[in-house]
């Protein structure tokens, strides 16, 4: 029989393996804010199902581990085109921490070779303006993430009365009373400010916020601490991947929450457990700009 030696073991040739297919695919994991995803150049790589790869790749004790999987397409209306896959498969629209590394990857990667470049997203096209080290290397970008949306039924969100914006709005999860402000960057965020976020039990409240029926597509939940008018620390739970190190759409809803709220400044310093976020909502142009870190971390092949 073929066989084929593979990390020190030896495996049937793909030709003579019975029962079941093995296909492998080039990757690089990346991580923004410790927000990690593996990133798939789609140029060179076709796969055929993103959301089994997704749960599969990012299983951090059987894959490769991750938040999630990150597929950069090319694009009719963009420079590149990014598909973000959650770790249980789930696709979303947005990535704050996400789109960033896209931006490094493209540059780095020789997709683009501009410092400007424009990535469509499901939340629409994003603007992402890349940052470099004293060495000329790409350390990270700043973001237009557009306008934030507010409207209950675009976040989407379905309240029983007819508010216009759900700033504060009570509701019940697991038997208890939060106040939310609900915030679309492109995908859906219930923001709730609280005290002491260190000790929330977020393995057992963010399941009851992300499935609450207020939410018809499901929630991402930040829970927010004021500092002080420039600085929030942040814990989230995002839908479909769990309490994570960071999200960038969330730190921008959170931004605008604190704005709405009255706790905050139009520019603030979010801190997350994987860093810090600078988060800037322009008054003039209603555009949220978010800047951060993207690094790579290292490059592979997964085979399953």
């Amino acid at each position: 029989m073929s066989k084929s030696l593979r990390n020190g073991l030896v495996y049937p040739a793909l030709s003579q393996q019975r029962n079941f297919l093995v296909a492998s695919v080039n990757f690089t994991k990346m991580q923004g804010t410790g927000n990690d995803y593996v990133y798939v150049n789609g140029f060179e790589n076709t796969i055929a199902d993103p959301a089994a790869l997704a749960r599969r790749i990012s299983d951090r004790h059987f894959g490769v581990g991750s938040d999630g999987l990150v597929l950069i397409l090319p694009s009719q209306v963009a420079d590149v085109r990014m598909r973000m896959f959650n770790a249980d498969g789930s696709e979303s629209e947005m990535c704050g921490n996400a789109v960033r590394c896209v931006g490094k990857y493209a540059r780095d990667y020789g997709l683009v070779d501009s410092d400007l470049i424009r990535v469509e997203t499901g939340a629409g096209i994003k603007l992402v303006r890349l940052l470099f080290d004293g060495a000329g290397t790409v350390s990270g970008a700043t973001v237009d993430m557009g306008e934030p949306e507010l409207t209950p039924e675009r976040i989407p969100a379905n309240p029983p009365g007819d508010e216009t914006r759900l700033v504060s709005h009570p509701i019940d999860v697991r038997g208890q009373v939060y106040r939310i402000t609900a915030v679309s960057m492109g995908n859906p965020h219930a923001v709730v400010f609280t005290h002491d976020i260190d000790a929330l039990d977020l393995t057992r409240l963010g399941p009851g916020f992300e499935r609450h029926p207020l939410f018809p597509n499901r929630v991402n939940t930040e829970f927010a601490e004021v500092i002080s008018p420039r600085q929030l620390r942040m814990r989230v739970w995002e839908r479909g991947a769990g309490e994570t190190l960071a999200c960038g759409t969330g730190a921008c809803a959170t931004a605008v929450a604190a704005v709405l709220n009255g706790h905050t400044c139009r520019e603030v310093d979010v801190e997350l457990k994987g860093g810090t976020l600078h988060i800037h909502w322009d008054e003039s142009s209603n555009h949220v700009h978010m800047s951060g870190a993207a690094t790579t971390v290292f490059d592979g092949c997964y085979t399953y």
